[in-house]
């Protein structure tokens, strides 16, 4: 994964709620394996609603945002974990809620991108600097949404995920960086004592 330490960009703002991970990556698209390209099928249904009416993220500046200021409860539903790769492959690395499916918020850390969970009020000044177009700064360092107007708004991250967003680290680089010498130990052992579960030494 990127390294996560801080991002500047325009924030897209998306006020609905209860955005469940079906219009993120509508279901018909699962087939599609590689990660690469996935982000041209985010909010498929959304983003083809007409000239008159286009969506967010088809509007310029938020056509390029990084940051994406949703309603409460995001990504609830099914636990496809194409909805995150689709929003990373699109180019946003952080959204912000008052909440979210539980499954999509642990799929975030997995993938690259922070979930930012505050409080209606914090969330709220968020959203109104979000629809000015202005870019806010989002600091995983400090913890903080900077605002246009040079307000911070600090937020939770629980530490073990902050550490390994800020290394570009998945659950896999974790283990083996974290855990390699245990797991190094238990081999070693397994061989002396079990060695028929080795087929190596057949």
């Amino acid at each position: 994964m990127t390294p996560f330490t801080r991002v500047v960009s325009v924030a897209a703002p998306l006020p609905e709620t209860d955005i469940d991970t079906d219009i993120i990556f509508p279901a018909r698209f699962l087939l599609l394996l590689d990660r690469r390209g996935l982000g041209a099928h985010l909010f498929h249904e959304r983003r083809r609603d007409g000239v008159g009416a286009r969506f967010v993220l088809d509007r310029p500046p938020f056509d390029r945002a990084q940051i994406l200021v949703a309603g409460r409860n995001f990504g609830c539903g099914s636990s496809r974990e194409h909805a995150v790769w689709a929003l990373a492959d699109f180019g946003v690395r952080v959204v912000v809620a008052p909440s979210f499916g539980e499954i999509f918020y642990a799929n975030c850390f997995r993938n690259g991108v922070l979930p930012v969970r505050l409080e209606a009020a914090p969330h709220g000044r968020i959203m109104t600097a979000a629809e000015t177009g202005a870019p806010i700064e989002i600091d995983l360092g400090s913890q903080t949404v900077r605002l246009p107007d040079g307000e911070d708004i600090p937020f939770e991250i629980e530490p073990g995920r902050r550490r390994d967003l800020m290394l570009g680290r998945d659950e896999i680089d974790a283990i083996l960086a974290d855990d390699i010498g245990d797991i190094r130990d238990y081999e070693s052992r397994r061989r002396a004592t079990r060695a028929w579960l080795d087929p190596r030494l057949k």
